[in-house]
């Protein structure tokens, strides 16, 4: 007896042997079952060598009581002990399926299975499995002999003596064999409906690819055609009711159990489409309507049951078409897209331990394999396999994939399907989520060979596994194509020269030739910086290839490293900088604008990295105007000092392009900005404040360099239009007001003269040729328009308001604003407007009815020859001027008593008018709506074709890249171009009510 406070020696024993509960152990030793063994040394081995003993010998006592006599039990006992094959086959199951003991413990003789395999049982196949479940006539029947023949599985496969690929193919065999007994089992059901029809059954997914789990939906697709003879509707019925029933008895759950859902949801038009059609229905709707990840699913069809004749024309039938669907518009764009889709819906608590759909999981390999099937399939049959492995196996012998890449994948994929499999094998449930309770992780990795410290052991390799996954899966696409154009190591095979330009091709590149080009350009040879481009290259290739233009994304960056390849700290920039080569990415491919911008000083990169605190956050107006007024002062000349401002305005346009391209595309880290509205307000702002800055810089310089420090008059520009709203676009003009007050003791003429040469001496330096961007200054807006001179005295101005002001000026004063000059003299102005723009009592009905007349004027003359007046982002309806003549009638209406409307920008008066209840709040949101919109896309076809522009691109490829900027997917230029013009006619129906009183 052992001593009190002293464990006994079995106890200690059971803990060296892995048992997590030694005294519940002891306990069951002690039990009737197995009193004559419990000593023996080789059970205790036995048990210690399964994934969780406890359970194993749980299992076996539950399965010693279930023997139906003694003999039965000593039998099962002795053939324990005495025949090491068996006990490790049959304590492996025990200790590694609670759902699987269960079922012996159910049916006890069934460990007789195990007892003996003759050489062929080693590798068993479909014939091989339609035996053991010969005898099953209904689905109860079938349901235990399904589970017998599964218990085979697990025991070889338990016990190493198939790996991961040989159990995958064994479990779709068995789930063949299945199908065809649940069929023949239909069948006799109803024999009058069996004679009238051919019926094939296609598996697809994993089970026609060859690699089923232990637990997943059976996923096929039904084939039917009439015998000879028979009406092709009632056949048709008849095919149905059998592949009802035969779906019924694999799925439904019964006394025991469920085998598998079987689910044809992949059939043409899923779960709305008929269960089962002919041939030519089939093929009919794969050619007129299928999309591509429904070709992508048809990589692994495989005829299975039922009429094999016709499933094997099925598949001649469809497999041309399958290798056709890379040639479809946006392949690459829709796969990728499918994959994203996924991973965004799994719920956020579980991606992290998502072993199948999660970022770094079996989908990630199993796409990526399936996107190079279809691309280089076309021209290979060797890569036409169903199986995962097999594939990247064949794909790695072409040279369509590297061969270290495809042994990591190989490695990492069997490693999570082995994890997949013994997490469903434990309960013999459908899941792909690794358990987090430590008990399940420790049997988990016990299973796998991990047994020095399991838990710890299984997490560090399963996410070592997950990690190679994210890092490769992307990068097998396009690595190939580096090694294509390399110099490789002998032995190596390279992708040909016809295979890269099919991938180039796939992944939109209409210049395929040119693209490997500039690959070999950048990343042939032995350099560092050969070698550097080499690793950054892959995945900078997916990101240009996710533009609407991916060959102006290469061109572009092989140009800015042509320009800045010999400086040290570009390439590192680029390797080290988390976001510095996906914004760079995103920059180069979104159109001309910004790659221009960063041509004409490639330097600018540095600002994309996210090291630099400043990084693309838009700089504030006093920054600008003291970094341009500093280097206003150290130049020698107007010339040189207007250039120096200029430079800065370049750079800082760069960056807000930059920050705007990001912002609407996202990251890969970074979602896309939600709120479109602040993306146009930040844009607004910083060009407006930019361009002050450069205005604010220009006037010093001119000044300084004819009058020294002091001008013979006061002089102040006021922004106007959208420069006073703060709402200038790439694109734009600063439209200004000039206004000047002469000094004491100067003579007005003296003072005009001086007023005069700044303004012409500012237009010309702002215009002169060079690699900056111009600015024009526009003053049209001045009394008098052209005609009237371009600066007046405040007095002059004054003059000029009193007697003469129509009612179109009072509305473009609403906008106007100091932006550059002496502040005491705009303010002064800004003072003398104020009564004309927020009149006392608003506008009389003279005005009112003069401001409609102005505005439907310039609806019929204004809109340009041939445009399309519903997508005119300005002048269209429900446009630009929609909105803004909207707001500026409150403004004129109401701003004397709401102080909120006294402001120049359009959104922000529009939100005042809501708040005063001046408009309706679902009206203020669709004109809000309809503006932000408007502008968004100017700011889009300026970005994209480097040119403004008022309404939509006509080139395919610009419209593209003005709809993957707006948000649109590649395919999706229809949906921007209606929700456009959708958005614009609710804001029109609300202007015809508040502007035209209809």
């Amino acid at each position: 007896m052992t001593a009190p406070g002293r464990r006994s020696s079995t106890f200690s024993r059971l803990l060296r042997h892995g048992f997590t509960d030694p005294s519940a152990a002891e306990r069951l030793l002690d039990s009737p079952e197995l009193t004559a063994v419990r000593n023996d040394p080789v059970l205790l081995e036995a048990l210690g060598a399964t994934a969780d003993p406890d359970l194993a010998l749980h299992g076996l006592v539950r399965l010693l009581e279930a023997q139906p006599a003694p003999t039965a039990r000593r039998e099962l006992l002795d053939t324990v002990i005495a025949a090491k094959p068996l006990r490790d086959r049959l304590l492996g199951v025990l200790g590694a399926s609670a759902a699987l003991a269960e079922h012996l413990a159910r049916h006890a003789g069934d460990w007789q299975a195990l007892v003996m395999y003759e050489p062929r049982d080693l590798h068993p196949g479909v014939e091989e499995f339609e035996r053991g479940l010969a005898e099953a006539d209904d689905p109860v029947s079938l349901r235990v002999a399904y589970r017998r023949c599964l218990l085979s599985i697990a025991a070889r496969d338990v016990c190493g003596t198939t790996d991961i690929a040989e159990t995958a193919a064994e479990l779709a065999d068995l789930a063949t064999a299945t199908l065809r007994a649940a069929l023949a089992i239909a069948r006799a059901a109803a024999p009058d409906d069996a004679a009238l029809c051919r019926l094939a059954v296609i598996a697809m997914g994993k089970c026609g690819g060859h690699e089923l789990n232990y637990v997943s939906d059976v996923d096929v697709i039904f084939v039917g055609e009439a015998v000879e003879g028979a009406d092709e509707g009632k056949a048709l019925r008849s095919a149905t009711k059998l592949a009802s029933h035969m779906m019924r008895i694999c799925s439904e759950t019964t006394v025991e159990g469920s085998i598998w859902p079987v689910d044809a949801n992949l059939r043409p038009e899923g779960r709305n489409g008929p269960l089962v059609r002919t041939l030519a229905s089939h093929l009919a709707y794969y050619q007129r309507w299928a999309k591509t990840w429904e070709f992508q699913a048809l990589l692994k069809a495989r005829p299975v049951a039922g009429d094999i004749e016709l499933g094997e024309e099925y598949i001649s039938a469809l497999e041309p078409l399958v290798w056709k669907a890379a040639e479809r518009e946006n392949f690459v764009a829709d796969v990728q897209k499918m994959r994203r889709r996924v991973v965004e819906n799994i719920p956020v608590a579980e991606v992290e331990r998502e072993l199948k759909l999660g970022p770094g999981g079996l989908r990630d390999v199993e796409f990526a394999v399936q996107l190079l099937q279809l691309v280089h399939g076309r021209a290979d049959a060797s890569l036409r396999s169903g199986t995962t492995l097999d594939a990247l196996q064949a794909l790695a012998a072409g040279g369509y994939v590297g061969r270290d890449d495809a042994v990591q994948l190989d490695d990492a994929y069997r490693f999570l399907r082995s994890m997949e499999h013994r997490i469903q094998l434990y309960r013999l449930r459908r899941t792909h989520l690794v358990p987090e309770d430590d008990a399940d992780q420790r049997r988990i990795g016990r299973s796998l060979g991990l047994r020095t410290d399991p838990v710890v052991e299984l997490n560090r390799e399963w996410k070592r596994h997950t990690s190679v996954v994210r890092r490769l899966h992307e990068k097998l696409f396009y690595r190939p194509l580096l090694d294509a154009v390399a110099q490789l190591a002998s032995g190596e095979t390279r992708l040909s020269p016809e295979a890269a330009r099919e991938r180039l091709v796939a992944l939109g590149y209409a210049d395929p030739a040119a693209a490997l080009r500039h690959l070999e350009a950048l990343a042939s040879g032995v350099t560092r910086k050969a070698a550097i481009q080499r690793t950054l290259l892959p995945v900078l290739l997916g990101w240009f290839a996710d533009s609407a233009d991916p060959d102006a994304g290469l061109l572009n960056f092989r140009k800015v490293s042509d320009a800045l390849g010999k400086t040290p700290w570009y390439l590192r920039l680029l390797r080290d900088e988390g976001a510095a080569a996906e914004n760079l990415a995103r920059v180069l491919s979104a159109g001309r604008l910004a790659p221009d911008l960063l041509m004409r000083a490639p330097e600018a990169v540095a600002l994309l990295g996210d090291s630099d605190s400043a990084g693309l956050a838009p700089r504030g107006r006093a920054g600008l105007e003291q970094e341009i007024l500093a280097g206003v002062s150290r130049a020698e000349g107007a010339t040189q000092a207007v250039t120096a401002a200029r430079g800065v305005r370049r750079r800082e346009l760069f960056r807000i392009a930059a920050a705007d391209i990001v912002g609407s595309y996202g990251t890969e880290t970074q979602p896309a900005e939600a709120d479109q509205g602040a993306l146009v307000d930040r844009v607004g702002g910083a060009v407006s404040d930019l361009t002050a800055a450069t205005l604010a810089g220009t006037l010093r310089a001119v000044v300084r360099d004819t009058w020294g420090d002091t001008l013979p008059t006061r002089f102040a520009v006021i922004g106007m239009g959208r420069f006073g709203g703060h709402e200038l676009g790439y694109g734009s003009d600063a439209d200004v007001l000039f206004v000047h007050e002469p000094r004491n003791g100067v003579p007005e003429q003296s003072a005009s003269e001086a007023a005069n040469k700044v303004v012409s001496e500012m237009r010309r330096l702002l215009l002169l040729p060079s690699a900056d961007p111009p600015l024009l200054i526009d003053a049209d807006l001045r009394p008098e328009g052209k005609s009237g001179p371009l600066v007046r005295t405040l007095k002059s101005y004054e003059a000029y308001y009193r007697r003469w002001s129509l009612v179109w000026e009072s509305q473009a004063l609403l906008r106007a604003e100091v932006v550059a000059g002496d502040e005491d003299l705009g303010q002064r102005f800004i003072d003398l407007i104020d009564p004309l723009r927020y009149p006392a009592e608003g506008l009389g009905d003279d005005a009112v009815r003069e401001i409609r007349r102005l505005k439907a004027r310039m609806e019929s003359e204004r809109l340009p020859r041939g445009a399309d007046p519903k997508l005119h982002t300005k002048l269209g309806p429900g446009g630009l001027s929609d909105v803004e003549w909207v707001v500026q009638l409150m403004q004129l209406q109401h701003g004397w008593a709401e102080p909120g409307l006294r402001t120049t920008r359009t959104r922000e008066a529009l939100a005042a008018a809501c708040a005063a209840e001046l408009i309706a709040g679902e009206d203020a949101e669709i004109l809000d709506e309809a503006w932000v919109l408007a502008t968004r896309v100017r700011n889009a076809v300026m970005l994209v074709r480097g040119r403004a522009g008022d309404t939509f691109p006509t080139d395919p490829r610009e419209l593209a890249a003005v709809g993957r900027y707006l948000g649109y997917g590649p395919g999706h230029v229809g949906d921007m171009l209606d929700d456009y013009r959708r958005t614009a006619r609710r804001a029109r129906a609300v202007v015809e009510t508040l502007f035209y009183g209809a």
